[in-house]
C-alpha cells in the first residue's frame, strides 16, 4: 500500500474528507520533493502539490504521478476552488506544523470549511519505516560510521572541539552526506557533562570527549554517540563508562517488537541507579525514533509508557552519566525494530580509546 493510501485510511478513520499539509518533512515524505515553500492539499479523490515557480521543474521531474502539480500565488483560492468541487466541508491539518498566521488566513477565507487538528496522525505513519527508508538510514549510519572510523586517525590532542566538531562534518560530506542531521556535538572535559554541549574554541581538555554526530542520505538522518577518553583512563573514568556500556548493552538485548518504551528506558535506567555513585545522574530518555527528523516518535521514555514498540520503527539507544560540572559519557547506537530481533545499524565499536 502506498504512502498516500494509507494517508487517505487514516482520514477516513478519523472522519476527515481531506488534509492540508505544510510541515516541510511531511511533504517530502508523501512526495520524495525537497521544498521549503508549498503546501500538499490531500483529499479521498485528488491529490496536490502547492508551490512556486522555483520548485516547478523539480517538482515535474521527481514528483509521484498521481499528484497534481500547481504553481500559483492565490494558494487559499486553489484550495478553495478544490474543496468546493469535491463537496468537502471538514479538512484536517497539522497543529505543530501550521502558523497561527496561516491558520488565521486560511479560516477567514474558508469560513464555511471546519478545521481540525489531526494530531500526531501523520507522526504515526512516519514512525513505521518502509524498506526504501530503512535502506536509506542505512547508508547514512555507514557514512557516519566511516567519518568515525577517519576521525580516530585525524585527531589530535591539541586539536579545539569546535575543530574536531568541523572534521567530522568534512568527513561525512566527503563520503556522501547530504549535510549534518543536527549540529555536531564535540565537547571534552568538564564540558562532557552537558548533554547538548557546544564545542568550544579551547583545546580538548583530559577526560571524557563526547562526540554525537550524524549524517543525511536521500534526507533521512543517523545518529550516533561515541566517548573517548583524552590522556590516560583512571579507574574512575573506566568505572564511570563501562556502567554506561553496561546499560546500552542491557538495553539493546532487551528491545524487541511488543516492548513497551517506557520499559527499556527502566532497563537502562535501573542498571545505572542501582550504583550510588551514579543515581539520579542520567537525565534524558533512552532513546528517540529517527527518519527525516531527528526526532521523531516513538521514544523510549518513562513519558511513553503504553507505547508499544512495532516492526519497522527505528530508534536510538543512548543511555548516559553526567556528573555536573565534571564529566559525563554518553553511547548511542540506532537500531532497527524487526520481527522477533534488532538490527543494529551501528557498526562502529565501543571500546574505550584514549587519545594521547
Amino acid at each position: 500500500m502506498t504512502k498516500l493510501n494509507k494517508l487517505r485510511e487514516k482520514l477516513a478513520a478519523a472522519d476527515l474528507e481531506a488534509i492540508l499539509i505544510y510541515d516541510e518533512l511531511s511533504m517530502r515524505y508523501f512526495t520524495e520533493l525537497h521544498i521549503s515553500d508549498g503546501a500538499l492539499l490531500i483529499t479521498a479523490r485528488s491529490a496536490h502539490i502547492l508551490t512556486d515557480f522555483r520548485y516547478e521543474e523539480a517538482a515535474e521531474k521527481c514528483a509521484p504521478q498521481n499528484f497534481k502539480i500547481t504553481i500559483t500565488k492565490e494558494r487559499t483560492k486553489y484550495i478553495s476552488d478544490i474543496l468546493s468541487n469535491e463537496k468537502i466541508s471538514i479538512i484536517g491539518f497539522e497543529g505543530d506544523a501550521l502558523t497561527f498566521a496561516d491558520y488565521k488566513d486560511l479560516s477567514d477565507k474558508l469560513d464555511n470549511i471546519e478545521f481540525v487538528d489531526v494530531g500526531d496522525l501523520i507522526h504515526e505513519l512516519r514512525s513505521i519505516k518502509s524498506p526504501s527508508e530503512i535502506e536509506a538510514i542505512k547508508c547514512s549510519q555507514e557514512i557516519t560510521d566511516l567519518a568515525f572510523a577517519e576521525l580516530l586517525k585525524r585527531i589530535k590532542t591539541d586539536m579545539t572541539e569546535i575543530e574536531v566538531a568541523a572534521e567530522l562534518d568534512y568527513l561525512m560530506r566527503r563520503f556522501g552526506s547530504e549535510g549534518a542531521a543536527f549540529e555536531t556535538i564535540a565537547v571534552s572535559g568538564d564540558a562532557s557533562s552537558l548533554p547538548h554541549g557546544v564545542p568550544r574554541s579551547c583545546k580538548l581538555k583530559r577526560g571524557f570527549l563526547t562526540l554525537d554526530f550524524g549524517s543525511k542520505f536521500n534526507g533521512y538522518c543517523s545518529d550516533m554517540t561515541r566517548t573517548l577518553i583524552i590522556g590516560k583512563a583512571d579507574k574512575e573514568l573506566k568505572d564511570l563508562y563501562n556502567k554506561v556500556l553496561e546499560a546500552q548493552s542491557s538495553a539493546l538485548e532487551f528491545i524487541t517488537a511488543g516492548v513497551d518504551c517506557s520499559d527499556a528506558d527502566k532497563v537502562a535506567r535501573d542498571i545505572i541507579d542501582s550504583d550510588p555513585r551514579y543515581k539520579d545522574t542520567f537525565g534524558h530518555s533512552l532513546g528517540h525514533s529517527v527518519g527525516l527528523f531527528i526526532h521523531e516518535s516513538p521514544s523510549l521514555s518513562k513519558r511513553c509508557k503504553g507505547r508499544l514498540l512495532e516492526c519497522g520503527n527505528v530508534i536510538t539507544v543512548e543511555p548516559g552519566i553526567y556528573i555536573k560540572g565534571k564529566y559525563g559519557c554518553r553511547i548511542e547506537d540506532m537500531v532497527l525494530i524487526r520481527e522477533g530481533d534488532v538490527y543494529n545499524f551501528t557498526k562502529s565499536k565501543k571500546d574505550l580509546i584514549e587519545i594521547y
